[in-house]
């Protein structure tokens, strides 16, 4: 049965950063501590897309959920802003996922990360870092290793261009302090991070929100690109679910990173093109009910047990 949601602003610290995010938690509680997970969503998105999406659905499920703007995007501080880097995205859900660890209404033995998109790799990555996290439900899961990029992203030629493009900017901001920016997606643009006729970003009934900026760092191009979440597959060995389809994006990449995982895995396969995981009813609450259940799993080793 779907539990109405009250929602908490808030904000901790990551690093020199504060961040802000919308706690999300069942309205009606008992008084017991919840089981809480934080949220990641796709590159280069803010809480109010499909972060928050989910961390409402959690919720409704009957447990705490963290959406929030990592740093340099959103609400967040941070400089520079929109620069997609992977490292400093694992540390803020590390950051995240400590914020919950110390509120008194959250079950500091059931913290898990629910990953969208991109936000998957990141989450994957932050659980081999972060012992407090217990579990995993990565949702449409983007996890590329160099083999993928080469393909998604035009061969060698493709790469080495834009990995030139990304250092030619870092250098221009280091020596300047500016920061070239291209659109995060255009379908008139091809130098947007993602070219093409991509609806969910382009129709502001879906996406395209006032508080997402719709800008990439050029000066980023190099860390993604060379960004491996597939490799820490045999370091994850805390409780994976995956949800994914095969019309949706690298599910070989996916498969290659259950394959490898350290720990118990589940994958679900099902259908729904990617954008549909990000905001459609039928297929976001398929996924959700089975990633609730998953995250808020009772038989989780305590924090800081072996691992």
């Amino acid at each position: 049965m779907t539990q109405r949601v009250q929602t908490e602003p808030i904000s901790f610290t990551s690093e020199s950063a504060t961040l802000v995010g919308t706690l999300y938690r069942p309205a009606d509680r008992t008084g017991e501590p919840l089981p809480a997970s934080a949220v990641a969503g796709s590159w280069t998105t803010v809480k109010e897309q499909m972060a928050g999406r989910y961390a409402r659905g959690l919720a409704e499920r009957g447990q705490a959920a963290l959406a929030f703007d990592f740093r340099g995007y959103g609400e967040s501080g941070g400089e520079p802003r929109d620069v997609e880097s992977a490292a400093l995205k694992v540390r803020d859900l590390r950051s995240a996922v400590a914020y919950l660890a110390g509120r008194d209404d959250v079950d500091a033995s059931r913290l898990g990360v629910l990953g969208v998109c991109a936000g998957a790799g990141y989450a994957a990555v932050a659980a081999t870092e972060e012992p407090r996290i217990r579990s995993l439900a990565l949702v449409a899961p983007w996890l590329h290793d160099a083999r993928l990029v080469r393909e998604v992203y035009g061969g060698e030629s493709g790469v080495r261009e834009r990995v030139d493009a990304g250092l030619a900017a870092e250098s221009r901001y280091r020596e300047t302090g500016e920061v070239d920016y291209v659109p995060a997606v255009s379908e008139t643009d091809p130098a947007a991070a993602m070219y093409g006729p991509i609806t969910y970003y382009l129709d502001p009934r879906r996406g395209r929100i006032a508080a997402w900026s719709n800008r990439f760092a050029v000066m980023a191009w190099p860390e993604w690109l060379g960004f491996d979440p597939i490799q820490a597959a045999p370091h994850v060995d805390v409780p994976t679910l995956v949800v994914h389809s095969d019309d949706a994006a690298v599910p070989d990449g996916a498969r290659r990173f259950v394959a490898q995982l350290a720990g118990p895995a589940t994958a679900h396969w099902t259908q729904g093109t990617q954008f549909d995981f990000y905001d459609r009813d039928a297929t976001v609450d398929a996924a959700l009910d089975l990633a609730a259940p998953h995250l808020a799993a009772p038989d989780r080793a305590a924090p800081g047990a072996a691992r």
